[in-house]
């Protein structure tokens, strides 16, 4: 299953060289558009079999992450499983019932957090505090890429599993 992910994230160019400023502010010749392959029917069934398979054994009550690179994993992984999903927003909501998690998540809950790209881990770490305040016990974070930037230093604190590392892509 990883290498015919590995395929399709070559094939549908997801991975691409130039000059890029990520997220992080950090300027890089590599860019990684994971949205290619999260978003691609094939794509999203075989990272949504990963992952189930990286999680297979644990207790795992809901999977989820920030928003917009977390979405389309944890409706993938939704779909294809009886775990249900969860979506934490950038900023609390203004209207309604303001909440800054989306979805089905509950305090005590063991929850998975999930991103495409994990570059400083500050998505992920986001993520995290946003369901740790809300009483979840995080018990794995999963990228699809991990660019070995920082993300892996800044989540030792958890079971930090990538599917793919930089490293492995080039």
């Amino acid at each position: 299953m990883k290498e015919e992910l590995k395929r399709l994230l070559k094939s549908t160019g997801a991975v691409k060289t130039g000059e890029f400023v990520l997220s992080s502010g950090k300027k890089s010749n590599l860019y990684i558009d994971c949205r290619k392959i999260t978003l691609h029917p094939q794509g999203a069934k075989l990272i949504a079999k990963i992952i189930l398979e990286k999680i297979k054994g644990l207790k795992v009550d809901a999977i989820g992450g920030l928003t917009l690179g977390a979405d389309p994993i944890t409706s993938s992984v939704v779909a294809l499983s009886n775990i249900p999903g969860f979506i934490v927003r950038k900023k609390e909501k203004e209207h309604g019932t303001k909440q800054k998690i989306e979805g089905i998540i509950e305090p005590g809950f063991n929850v998975v957090v999930v991103e495409d790209v994990a570059t400083s881990g500050a998505s992920a770490l986001q993520a995290i505090e946003a369901v740790e305040a809300y009483g979840a016990k995080v018990v794995k974070v999963i990228s699809v890429v991990d660019r070995e930037e920082g993300a892996a230093e800044a989540l030792k604190n958890y079971d930090f599993a990538p599917i793919f590392k930089k490293s492995e892509l080039l």
